[in-house]
């Protein structure tokens, strides 16, 4: 067991303030953030927090860094991007702002979240706007820590990915806080290509899921990761990989073989081959937890299938039939 593992016997030892920020993490992830701040982390190299939000989990981070013996408030840094705005392409919810709602002339919640990290200022570095424009292409610096809150398309992952995850060395630890999003299947394909050089640290913390790097990754690893350099063939491959190392989360309430098998069918789904897509997802209908939150998962792979004409589109069979030269 890593040391990140160990951590999960400290969930009863951690009591945080009421009235911390909203935040769509659960109570479990931020004790687990805390204790990753107060137990693990050093600050020698960059923590990275991608996708703030309102705060909630970037208040627990660093008040478990404020309270940890080895962190130095003067000299280490805690980076927190996001859009910090609501609108389209955002993600963002209007409970960020401190009303509630978004004020009729502004979209911006950066001064509310600056109001509610005021304690944790001083050693927090922010970086608002598009993370393509945030982050710096020519930092190559080591990271020791990396919180994955914004990876909702293929277009931001692949900046995180190109920018962050070729940043990782052994001992980086990785929080996956979006591991139980379907729909977010390079998430769970490019984990099942780090498999060989990480060690996952146990069951997913409800929606999250926690590693260390324990091998340095080679750079062509990164790079396939980067470009996307997998066949759907080989995705689902991947993700069957990571199957066999996890089943339920923490609390037994997520089931992780499920989801995963339904992110399968976003692999395909995004690839243009609805039908595959559907053969895959149906079979998951009668899935109790899937059936009850994802339905609208479902929904939209059946509709693709049924509109998809008897041997797939045009363009999917030409894009096949090129791949197959």
């Amino acid at each position: 067991m890593t040391k990140l593992g160990r951590l999960y016997s400290l969930f009863d030892t951690v009591t945080l303030p009421e009235n911390l920020p909203y935040t769509q993490c659960s109570a479990w992830e931020l004790q687990f953030l805390y204790l990753v701040g107060r137990h693990h982390l050093t600050g020698r190299d960059r923590i990275v927090e991608l996708g703030s939000g309102g705060g909630g989990s970037t208040y627990a981070l660093a008040l478990g860094l404020s309270e940890s013996p080895v962190f130095d408030r003067k000299t280490g840094r805690l980076h927190a991007y996001d859009f910090f705005r609501v609108g389209k392409g955002t993600f963002a919810s209007e409970k960020f702002f401190d009303s509630g709602h978004r004020p009729e002339d502004d979209t911006s919640f950066l001064d509310d979240f600056k109001g509610r990290l005021e304690p944790f200022l001083p050693f927090l570095e922010i970086h608002a706007g598009d993370l393509w424009q945030t982050s710096d292409p020519e930092d190559t610096s080591p990271v020791e820590f990396l919180h994955i809150d914004i990876a909702k398309t293929a277009r931001v992952f692949r900046c995180v990915s190109e920018r962050f995850l070729t940043r990782m060395r052994p001992g980086t630890v990785v929080l996956h806080q979006d591991f139980a999003g379907p729909r977010l299947p390079w998430l769970h394909h490019s984990t099942g290509a780090l498999l060989p050089y990480i060690e996952i640290a146990g069951p997913p913390i409800r929606s999250t899921l926690a590693f260390e790097v324990t091998k340095p990754i080679p750079a062509d690893v990164l790079e396939r990761i980067t470009e996307d350099d997998y066949t759907v063939d080989e995705k689902l491959a991947l993700i069957s990989a990571v199957q066999e190392r996890i089943d339920r989360d923490h609390t037994g309430g997520i089931p992780f073989k499920s989801v995963l098998e339904l992110s399968k069918a976003y692999v395909a789904h995004y690839d243009g081959q609805h039908r595959r897509a559907w053969s895959i997802a149906k079979p998951l209908t009668s899935d109790e937890y899937l059936s009850r939150t994802r339905a609208d998962h479902f929904e939209q792979l059946r509709k693709a299938y049924e509109k998809e004409p008897p041997g797939g589109s045009k363009l999917t069979r030409l894009l096949h039939k090129a791949v197959g030269r």
